[in-house]
């Protein structure tokens, strides 16, 4: 397998980095490395779909698919420090960074560990699903984690996905209408999509 962020053990130099971001009103130093997603920056559609989300209306447990070093988790945890966030990625480094990560911001509310897609997964009953799909992983592993996902939820939990239009926002949201029969558009801008499909 060619090297990903989305590879177990990316074998790419380790250069670490820190910086300092705000998400929802919060700031949070992040340290981050090479092998990892979106190195130097929040990137735009993590950032469209933390600002979009909603505290579900339902009790239970969030969950982050693909966390990387943690920022989607951590501002959702920070924001709702009543739920628990599990914050999960094949990545290996990418899990020691947000382990780091939670830390450094005294984020309590949280369990962070390694999980190919949601295999690793046991808890079940989650309120809500947040993931910024890794694209390049190809639509047939994509499709299978909305799968995954629909069997974790809650009856009316959400799974929120952000995806860009021209990497299959159209195919997503057919796949999730015909998964979960509710899909909207929590919001759109620059080409990125938010998906919000609620298990009926």
């Amino acid at each position: 397998m060619s090297q990903h962020y989305y590879s177990k053990n990316p074998q790419t130099k380790s250069k670490p980095q820190e910086w300092t971001y705000t998400l929802r009103g919060e700031a949070f130093r992040f340290q981050t490395d090479s092998g990892v997603f979106s190195k130097n920056e929040v990137d735009f559609g993590s950032r469209l779909l933390i600002e979009a989300f909603d505290e579900p209306a339902i009790e239970g447990p969030i969950l982050d698919v693909g966390c990387g070093y943690g920022p989607i988790g951590m501002a959702i945890a920070k924001a709702f420090p009543q739920r628990h966030v599990h914050m999960v990625d094949i990545n290996a480094r990418a899990i020691e960074l947000a382990q780091k990560n939670t830390v450094l911001n005294g984020v309590e509310n949280v369990s962070v560990y390694e999980s190919d897609g949601l295999s690793g997964v046991e808890q079940q009953e989650f309120s809500a699903i947040l993931t910024n799909p890794p694209i390049r992983a190809g639509k047939e592993t994509i499709f299978r984690f909305y799968e995954e996902a629909y069997a974790k939820l809650a009856a009316s939990g959400s799974l929120w996905v952000v995806i860009q239009k021209k990497q299959g926002a159209p195919s997503t949201e057919e796949k999730l209408q015909q998964l979960f029969g509710e899909v909207r558009v929590a919001d759109k801008k620059k080409g990125y999509f938010i998906f919000e499909a609620r298990k009926v």
